[in-house]
């Protein structure tokens, strides 16, 4: 018989949580107030990993999976919670990040920014591999926890429109001469157009460009948005448009800015053109920049939000890691009529130093948008000339509320509003929004290495307490395994001193 837990809660990526004999238990497809049984995947001294194999007593959380391929395919891990719900938790998960790492909560939680949960994502990467005992080629996402391909029909998170091509997809990369040497193809998906880029590792016979051509032709018939193809024979920017040759330049548009937004297949933009639009409304409300400010956009992409902002009448200086990406912002500014207020910039933003930021100048105001890793180095590089405000566009709680611990209790700004958007529905992906106002004084490098001084003491008074709680815990199995030892030295030694009389017990019987 499998164990038995009652879920309290849900983590960050959608498993329930429940404690059992001391254990924490995270179990994929159960939720709050559930009496599951389970099976554990992954065992460690103070955690389990395991899947829920019934459910003994349902939640109110609980729906129906849409997709007949949820919880084979690990591209959905929550479309067995309700939608409504599956916000509320995100939420949650924020709250919680701010208060347990960052030691900060908001004055105001902002209404979470949400919309359609069934074909929103207009990005995807995915994989495709000839597989020889089926004698045909999967196109989709990995399996849960697998690098195997999921054997997918359909998908309920992408545009119909893309999730009816899976299976011609399938047929046609089978026919081709290099079917073996094809392993990904990328879509993005557009106003005007819907491309597919095919990662080809050797060329393009002539007769499977005229297989690819064909199956253009025949699925553009009718279609609402024309489809194109791309060919990648290496890197992302070796990608460049195959068939057909004229058809509408890839963008997306920001209408309440007047902002149009170009740019290549396989170049960053959000996966989710509906949320990015509010995203981007709200990122302008809390960031409220007015003509004549000079304002920063760190992190700043192909210009999601610098040209909004430009658009204003500030002036801003985006700043981005990527060459690429930064020469992107440059034809959208000039592509936009915002060149003249706009300067663009490449920089390592995880390399920031007080000295590199306080060269670039004051800024009134700052919007930052970092990727998962968080901007820890831009955040401790502030100093007391910074920003009145900061707008700070996350895509993980866990670095926004490291950041926001810094920003409020190092830096002198106060949380004065945050929320989550729900970019990803029936995932765990949490993006969110916060604002920061400068409201005081930081503190000074001296209170600063003294806090940093207080951190490295606790730090090291935790890694020492470990260590003696290991050396404990060695010394323990040491000890009991001596002792298993010495019992089984003592039984060979009885035995042997009384060998005589056992032998001629055994011979009686």
């Amino acid at each position: 018989m499998l164990p038995i837990a009652t879920i309290e809660s849900l983590d960050h990526d959608g498993h329930g949580v429940a404690h059992v004999d001391g254990k924490t238990l995270f179990i994929d497809g159960a939720l709050p107030f559930e009496r599951v049984e389970y099976q554990s995947y992954r065992s460690k001294a103070t955690y389990e990993n395991a899947d829920c194999t019934r459910v003994l007593e349902e939640s109110f959380m609980r729906a129906r999976p849409r997709c007949p391929h949820f919880n084979v395919c690990g591209g959905c891990s929550m479309q067995h919670v309700e939608f409504n719900a599956q916000v509320a938790v995100k939420q949650r998960v924020l709250e919680d990040n701010l208060i347990r790492i960052g030691k900060v909560t908001p004055e105001v939680v902002l209404p979470a920014i949400y919309g359609p949960e069934w074909g929103y994502r207009h990005r995807g990467r995915m994989s495709a591999r000839w597989v020889a005992r089926k004698g045909s080629v999967l196109v989709g996402f990995h399996e849960k926890r697998s690098s195997f391909i999921a054997d997918m029909t359909e998908c309920h998170i992408l545009p119909q429109r893309i999730s009816v091509l899976l299976v011609p997809l399938r047929g046609l990369i089978a026919s081709l001469s290099i079917c073996e040497r094809m392993p990904q193809i990328e879509y993005a998906g557009g106003e005007d157009v819907d491309v597919l880029v095919l990662r080809t590792m050797d060329p393009l016979t002539a007769a499977d460009e005229v297989l690819v051509r064909d199956f253009a032709d025949h699925h553009n018939a009718g279609r609402a948005l024309p489809l194109q193809f791309w060919l990648q024979p290496k890197g992302p920017d070796t990608a460049h448009p195959f068939y057909p040759l004229d058809a509408p330049r890839l963008c997306y548009r920001l209408p309440e800015f007047g902002i149009e937004m170009p740019y290549k297949p396989t170049e960053f933009t959000q996966v989710n053109p509906g949320i990015n639009r509010v995203m981007v409304q709200r990122a302008m409300r809390l960031l409220d920049p007015q003509p004549g400010e000079r304002i920063a956009d760190m992190f700043c992409g192909l210009g999601n939000f610098t040209l909004p902002i430009a658009r204003s009448g500030a002036t801003v200086l985006g700043m981005e890691g990527s060459a690429q990406l930064i020469e992107r912002a440059i034809e959208n500014a000039t592509h936009n009529g915002l060149d003249h207020r706009v300067d663009y910039r490449m920089a390592n933003l995880f390399d920031l130093t007080e000295a590199s930021l306080a060269a670039l100048g004051k800024f009134d105001k700052m919007l930052i948008d970092p990727p998962r890793d968080g901007a820890i180095d831009l955040v401790k590089s502030l100093n007391e000339d910074a920003p009145s405000r900061i707008v700070y566009v996350s895509c993980n709680p866990a670095t926004l509320a490291r950041d926001a611990g810094v920003l409020v209790n190092i830096k002198g700004y106060t949380l004065k509003a945050a929320g989550i958007v729900n970019m990803f529905p029936h995932t765990g992906h949490v993006e969110s929004i916060a604002w920061f106002e400068k409201t005081g004084p930081g503190l000074s490098r001296e209170e600063v290495a003294a806090l940093d001084a207080a951190e490295a003491e606790a730090r090291e008074a935790a890694k020492a307490a470990k260590k003696a709680r290991n050396a404990a815990a060695a010394k323990a199995k040491a000890d009991e395994e001596a002792a298993r030892v010495a019992r089984k030295a003592a039984r060979l030694a009885h035995y042997l001193a009384n060998q005589a009389a056992y032998d001629a017990r055994s011979a009686k019987k």
